[in-house]
């Protein structure tokens, strides 16, 4: 099972989401901090007040403050004089010691002096007497904060109290606080970082996807327009490194060229003078075999070099009427006693290099009127692909030959016969020319004898993009 998925679009969104959401927990914890403060601010305010009553009839009448004392004695009031100070269990943490502050503060303010107070211990407790939980948090349930503190009197003495006092009242019903809870702790929050992760990503990868398509382009038009350098720094430079590469490989081909050139000169020459002097030859039959031979040898040595310069062109890429081209092609076989009709017709002209498009359809014509019968071209639109047909009614070739046939000098007459065999080069040659333009070539048996051979090239959009 893969719990990444395959793209890094989706990975890195999944990354910012997952560290957005730990982000969330930590925000929720902030808030139940708060939301404790916030439920024991009332409790904490009552407390104080009740106990500065006290302290004050304590400072003009002890007697009296003690029946005061003995008066508000109940389960959740108590309170007892004591010599010395408690002992602080723990240290308080950051919410409680805020609490403390809030206590001292309002002693301070109804006494008019500073008051001295220690917190003990401070509680959030649910109407069942438990510590608060969600529930209490969001107001299902009545919260009562629970506080162990003493106060200094005036006397040297202190006023040690346990208090249970309820939060008394809320501005926030229950539903308002758990829909404020999750729509603004967490459902905003998440949608506002998804969709800015999602366009940070996208943003991010773009130029990796341009890259990548640039690549793929490359691969079928090694002459296409350089790569544009924009971006940030490492995207600028990758452009860079891929047009530096693009102009290597031009500059690889270029030479090749050169050298397919030479040989083709130093090949040519040798025969030649071999031909010269076949014809000095005395022996009628002797001759004519050199020069069968002969024919042979330069015949494969220019289709050898036909195939090799095959994905490549010198000529400006444009946009080609292709309608034209079958035209074109189909008058060069009539003049040679071949009618091909044409059916069908493209709707809008393809980018590509006619001359080799031309010899890619070429080939297919002249390996269908050798080798089959009522050869025919057609023209067919599917989506985004024109699809360039050459059919025959023939001998076909066997489905298991099918892909074979496409590979370099393979022959599917085993002879070394030009005249019945070919140099098993013609399809190869209009493979390449195929691939060269980002398409490919399919051949197909065709129901009732024959074969189909489909040249599919990609359209562009009725826009011309």
């Amino acid at each position: 099972m893969r719990l990444l998925p395959r793209s890094l679009f989706g990975r890195l969104v999944i990354i910012l989401v997952l560290g957005m959401l730990a982000a969330q927990l930590l925000t929720s914890s902030i808030w139940t901090d708060i939301r404790h403060s916030q439920l024991l601010e009332i409790p904490a305010r009552l407390t104080a007040s009740r106990l500065a009553d006290v302290l004050r009839v304590q400072q003009h009448d002890p007697q009296q403050a003690n029946a005061l004392i003995a008066a508000l004695d109940a389960p959740q009031f108590r309170l007892s004089w004591r010599d010395q100070p408690s002992p602080r269990p723990a240290p308080l943490n950051g919410s409680d010691q805020g609490t403390e502050r809030l206590m001292a503060d309002v002693l301070a303010s109804r006494l008019g002096q500073p008051a001295r107070l220690q917190l003990l211990s401070v509680q959030v407790l649910d109407d069942h007497g438990e510590t608060a939980g969600l529930l209490a948090l969001f107001g299902a349930r009545t919260a009562a904060g629970h506080f162990v503190l003493e106060v200094a009197a005036p006397d040297g003495r202190w006023l040690h109290a346990e208090v249970q006092e309820q939060q008394g009242w809320t501005s926030l019903k229950p539903s308002e606080l758990i829909f404020d809870y999750f729509l603004r702790i967490y459902l905003v929050r998440v949608l506002i970082v998804t969709l800015i992760a999602l366009w940070a990503v996208r943003l991010a990868i773009r130029p990796l996807n341009q890259l990548a398509r640039a690549a793929e382009a490359l691969g079928q038009d090694i002459r296409r327009a350089p790569l544009a350098v924009h971006g940030p720094l490492e995207v600028r430079r990758a452009a860079q490194a891929f047009n530096r590469m693009q102009q290597q490989l031009l500059a690889s081909l270029a030479e090749r060229a050169r050298y397919l050139a030479a040989i083709s000169h130093d090949l040519r020459t040798p025969i030649t003078r071999l031909r010269l002097r076949t014809e000095m030859l005395a022996d009628e039959s002797a001759k004519a075999r050199l020069r069968k031979d002969l024919d042979y040898m330069e015949a494969m040595t220019t289709a050898t070099l036909e195939f090799v310069s095959s994905g490549e062109s010198s000529e400006t890429r444009r946009n080609v009427d292709i309608n034209a081209v079958l035209h074109s092609l189909q008058a060069d076989f009539q003049d040679s006693g071949h009618d091909i009709p044409i059916h069908g017709r493209a709707s809008r002209p393809l980018p590509g290099y006619a001359g080799s498009l031309k010899r890619c359809l070429q080939n297919l014509l002249e390996n269908a009127v050798r080798y089959a019968q009522d050869v025919e071209m057609a023209v067919e639109e599917h989506g985004n692909e024109l699809h360039l047909l050459v059919r025959d009614r023939g001998p076909g070739i066997p489905d298991e030959l099918l892909e074979q046939v496409l590979e370099p000098f393979y022959r599917l007459e085993a002879s070394r016969n030009t005249d019945t065999g070919g140099h098993g080069l013609g399809l190869s040659i209009a493979h390449t020319v195929a691939q060269a333009h980002g398409g490919r070539l399919q051949l197909h048996r065709r129901e009732g004898g024959g074969l189909e051979v489909c040249v599919s090239l990609p359209l562009p959009d009725a826009s011309g993009e």
